[in-house]
């Protein structure tokens, strides 16, 4: 049995709509049961449709959102008002048209230190998000996007596997490939523990990195993602063979 569920889209707009219903509706069940709900956010292009489809059908389906709680799968190193700041994108396209409250928001310092982002970072997930038999804090979902590289968050290809038994959630990222260098990252123990992880994989050049990355023998950043864990939903417009 496949470690993943793949799901098939004729473009980014079907696919941004069909993953914000499916979150919401994750948000509901966390409503009904009386229960918090953890989301950890990404950036990527298709990022932004993702989030207007979020404003538009929590609209529509009145979705009360007072429960759920951000973090982030990654975020750059820089001030929380540069243009380049996954938490600024997510301000701007999503908590200030739904009028999220600040006490929900939990964003990564990008502009302190690395290391001290990565720590307090992880000290603030541990406060809202139960651990698991490891002590990895377990966030409900975590929302991936593709890099063309194969890389998830900001972990990128030809890194070693953690050492550490118990690492904490979140690490620093120095000379990333990609700018800019420094960052911060959900690590691959964290992401394996969420109970839901969904890949919002979306734009040409990227058909080979996902073949490789769904092959069982896939050395890719999420091909590991996909190896740890049972159970991976992927939302794509990419057509694989």
């Amino acid at each position: 049995m496949k470690p993943f569920e793949l799901m098939s889209f004729q473009n980014s707009h079907a696919l941004a709509q069909t993953a914000a219903v499916a979150w919401l509706e994750e948000v509901e069940k966390s409503n009904r049961a009386g229960q918090l709900h953890c989301v950890a956010l990404s950036g990527g292009r298709i990022t932004r449709e993702f989030f207007s489809a979020i404003v538009e059908i929590a609209g529509l389906r009145a979705t009360d959102l007072r429960a759920v709680h951000f973090f982030w799968a990654d975020e750059r190193c820089v001030p929380p008002s540069d243009p380049q700041s996954n938490y600024r994108l997510a301000r701007e396209l999503l908590f200030e048209p739904l009028k999220i409250l600040e006490g929900q928001v939990h964003r990564v310092r990008g502009e302190e230190a690395p290391a001290a982002a990565a720590l307090c970072a992880t000290g603030e997930l541990r406060r809202w998000a139960s651990p698991d038999q490891n002590g990895q804090p377990v966030l409900d979902v975590v929302f991936l996007g593709l890099g063309e590289d194969g890389h998830v968050a900001s972990l990128f290809p030809g890194e070693p596997a953690t050492g550490s038994t118990n690492p904490p959630a979140y690490r620093a990222v120095a000379n990333s490939p990609k700018p800019p260098p420094d960052r911060v990252t959900l690590d691959y123990p964290a992401i394996a523990a969420a109970r839901k992880v969904w890949m919002l994989a979306s734009g040409a050049g990227k058909e080979l990195v996902l073949r490789d990355s769904l092959a069982p023998s896939g050395t890719t950043p999420f091909a590991r993602v996909l190896q740890s864990r049972r159970d991976t939903r992927i939302f794509t417009d990419i057509h694989v063979t």
